[in-house]
């Protein structure tokens, strides 16, 4: 009866499975996406697991668990006794699973839509274990899944495992698989108190993938770590962790399946006159494998052979803004608390760099956590640099509470630098004098700049203005004068011509790169990411000169038409930079770095989008020939150059959301600026923010933000937030909120005219609304109109606020406050 049973539930599932080995029994758990068939014979193991259709397990040596003793493996596949199997409703629960010194139980539960998996260990004495599965996941390809987004935003990308052998180890509780081509995800999650969990991906030597999850008392360690190896990636061999002890006793872990629908959690809308699908695989990939592990984000690669992390590199938070998932955002904001607690010294200096190994460490220069100064000089740039992390990430979360925690570390870090303007003109100095002493101080870093250096100046100068406002809104009021009054000084300073001091050089056409401390001018090649920061972070405001810089620019690209900009666009003169970039062009003296693209499309959205949509295009044709996985690509045949993967090859597309697209989430609000070209019109976007679904819709010069209850619609800027019952209205790019309008279903607003004589706007509701308009004239007569009708006179409170409750006669009007004459 038991066995009729058996089978007429394997025919319902459309799924026959005839017995591996000797002795076996099977049983099939679903729920209404994933089917799995448990084997429990002489041995336990999951031989076929089938998400949404597609098989992605068969075999007997599908998933089962496993402990390697000295060598020796231990395995569920081959048990000392028969284990047990009961099963009450949705629960299945097999006991007796005894191998080595090793006694489990499995426990199967089906809920809704996901399956739970609790194993039991029991352990008679501790174990000192070369490696631990448990669970191991062995997918029948390298292919059956695209890559796993890790749960604090990193991605174990499957296309970089290109090689037998390839292993990934990090630190994470939550993964993510994903196939793009059949639109299949399968999160796994573990639940295990008070226990460390790691994960490690390796592509097997019959080109499978080799999924293992283990859980320890302590935190796992790269293997060999004697404070001198951090890998998280490594090659020829799977075994990356180091041997750990299993304590005595029982312990137990969760570990939860579900399917996603990849389009349904990763989609980004409905995209005109752009590919999509590029923009969204760029994204989706190559923006994330700088995040090397929980605690370390940056712009180089897990994949790359020594894995260094840049802190001298500004735009880690921004990349989260067009990556947009949550998981991301918290992941970095715990990755900058561990860089505050272990990155910055206590004057104040914050190390530039992290990496796998000590090599590219200046000796004696490090900590035991493996932060350093880079042998190349003291790269000045991670000051600022950190400090605009920290402020950018906070516009994107809105954590108030985050962002104080840093305070104190954003202030030594931004005052030991200021400290370095000993001649009191507003620009830091960096450590050197003089491009003969050959060291670098940014960035750049086989490029000798020195001294008042313009690359690291804007990039301070961007810090201090992001920095003074979160002071402001800390309360520190001298802090936010004292950092406002600096950047000011510097900003004066750094545009002064280089006759007087400064770096505006009339004869080249640019900003000049540095200047010696014996006033003598370098750089005068026109060095793209300094004129790009200097339009972009505002330092430059004279539309003549952005003119100057950017056509000029233009002009010489499409004189040798490349697809990107270089880092220069002529030679350094000799002896600026390292001898082996010469002649030009040459790696940092001329070849094409993407990772400045966020920042040169900002530096011409304002001026000709067109252009920058241009660059942008070209970047998403380049995804599609070599996935852009190079450091950099050679000036003169414009091929991929380096293994040292770069994350920022992303930034131009980066750049398309935040400064074409216009999307910039501030702490108090969703900021919409966008700079959209004809041929972008009809675009609808699809952004997570802050626990809500956005949709964005730009169309020309009619721009719209709806969480599906609430909408608003303008012409120009403006900001949006939404809460349970409440949508606030932001004109312009202004922090104060203009209008908010209280409805218990809903609301749509067009925004027609919002100025200090009249604001007027169309809505769409049929319940009560009650308005209330601020940052009006503070006691001043206003007279209330609905269809150019005047309905009564109102009149301003001391603070400028205006309210207003209103019962709407048909489902869309247009209201008006108007000043009374």
């Amino acid at each position: 009866m038991l066995l009729k049973k058996f089978y007429t539930t394997l025919i319902y599932c459309s799924i026959i499975f005839l017995p591996a080995l000797t002795g076996a029994k099977e049983i099939t758990i679903s729920s209404p996406k994933i089917t799995m068939v448990l084997d429990y014979g002489d041995h336990a193991s999951i031989t076929s697991l089938v998400v949404n259709g597609q098989k992605v397990i068969g075999g007997p040596e599908g998933i089962f668990t496993s402990v390697n003793i000295g060598g020796v493996v231990y395995s569920s596949l081959h048990l000392s006794g028969t284990p047990t199997l009961v099963k009450q409703g949705n629960v299945f629960k097999l006991t007796g699973i005894n191998y080595g010194p090793a006694k489990e139980n499995w426990i199967f539960t089906v809920t809704g839509k996901t399956i739970n998996w609790t194993i039991e260990r029991n352990s008679a004495k501790a174990i000192k274990a070369d490696e631990s599965a448990a669970p191991i996941f062995n997918f029948d390809n390298i292919n059956a899944w695209e890559g796993a987004y890790q749960g604090y935003g990193g991605l174990a990308w499957f296309y970089l495992f290109n090689e037998k052998l390839c292993t990934y180890g990090v630190h994470t509780r939550s993964t993510n698989f994903w196939n793009s081509k059949t639109n299949n995800g399968l999160n796994i999650t573990v639940n295990s108190s008070g226990k460390n969990v790691a994960m490690k991906y390796s592509r097997t030597n019959d080109d499978k993938l080799a999924y293992s999850i283990t859980v320890s008392g302590k935190e796992m360690l790269p293997k060999g770590d004697t404070g001198t190896n951090r890998r998280r990636f490594i090659r020829g061999h799977t075994d990356v962790w180091a041997p750990f002890t299993i304590s005595a006793g029982i312990s137990k872990q969760s570990i939860t399946l579900t399917y996603f629908d990849f389009k349904q959690k990763y989609g980004r809308g409905d995209f005109k006159g752009i590919d999509g699908d590029k923009v969204g695989a760029v994204l989706n990939t190559i923006a994330r494998i700088g995040v090397i592990d929980s605690l370390h984000f940056g712009g180089n690669s897990w994949h790359t052979p020594y894995g260094p992390i840049c802190l001298h590199e500004q735009y880690i938070a921004q990349m989260g803004l067009a990556i947009n998932d949550p998981s991301y955002l918290k992941g970095y904001e715990s990755t900058l608390n561990y860089y505050r607690d272990h990155a910055i010294k206590p004057d104040g200096r914050v190390y530039p760099r992290w990496a796998y190994t000590n090599e590219d460490a200046m000796p004696g220069k490090f900590n035991k956590e493996g932060f350093y100064e880079a042998q190349w000089g003291i790269l000045m740039d991670s000051n600022p640099d950190f400090v605009t992390n920290v402020a950018e990430l906070y516009d994107m979360t809105g954590n108030k509470a985050w962002v104080k925690t840093h305070q104190l570390s954003c202030e030594k870090a931004l005052d030991w630098i200021l400290k370095r303007d000993e001649n009191h003109n507003g620009l830091v100095e960096m450590m050197t004098d003089s491009h003969t002493q050959k060291r670098s101080s940014d960035w750049i870093d086989i490029v000798w700049a020195c001294y008042e250096n313009a690359f690291v100046n804007a990039n301070l100068y961007h810090a201090l203005v992001k920095w003074a406002d979160i002071e402001y809104q800390l309360g520190n009021s001298a802090k936010a004068k004292y950092y406002t009054a600096f950047a000011a000084k510097l900003k004066t300073s750094f545009n002064k011509s280089i006759k007087d001091g400064g770096f505006w050089d009339e004869e080249k056409g640019c900003y000049d790169y540095w200047i010696d401390k014996d006033k003598s001018v370098h750089g005068r090649n026109m060095v793209t990411p300094v004129n790009f920061m200097a339009i972009a972070y505002g330092i430059c405001d004279n539309n003549t000169r952005k003119k100057i810089i950017l056509d000029g620019i233009e002009t010489q690209m499409v004189k040798e038409n490349l697809f990107f900009w270089p880092l220069c666009m002529y030679p350094y003169a000799p002896g600026e930079a390292k001898q082996s970039q010469y002649p030009f062009p040459s790696y940092e003296n001329g070849d094409l770095f993407l990772s400045w693209g966020s920042v040169a499309v900002k530096a011409y959205a304002d001026y000709n989008p067109s252009l920058a949509l241009k660059y942008v295009k070209n970047v998403l044709e380049q995804y599609s020939k070599d996935g852009l996985a190079f450091q950099r690509y050679a000036r003169e045949k414009q091929d991929g150059q380096g293994d040292d993967i770069l994350s920022g090859n992303s930034l131009s597309i980066v750049g398309l959301y935040q400064a074409i697209y216009g999307i910039n989430p501030m702490y108090n609000r969703f900021y919409l600026e966008p700079h959209i070209t004809p041929e972008l019109a009809g675009t609808a976007l699809n952004y997570n923010f802050r626990g809500k679904k956005l949709v964005i819709n730009l169309d020309n010069d009619n721009y719209s933000v709806s969480d599906h209850k609430f909408k608003v619609t303008s012409g120009k800027s403006f900001g949006f937030n939404s809460t349970k019952n409440q949508l606030t209205y932001f004109n312009g790019n202004g922090a104060i909120a203009s209008l908010d309008a209280t409805s218990a279903q809903g609301l749509s607003i067009s925004i027609k005219n919002w100025d200090a004589g009249k604001m007027e706007w169309q809505q769409s509701v049929t319940t009560p609304v009650a308005y209330v308009l601020h940052r009006l004239k503070p006691n001043t007569s206003y007279r209330f109109e609905v269809n150019g009708k005047i309905i009564k006179s109102v009149s301003s409170n001391l603070k400028g606020d205006l309210a207003i409750n209103y019962v709407a006669k048909t489902a869309r009007e247009t209201m008006a406050v108007a000043r009374e004459n």
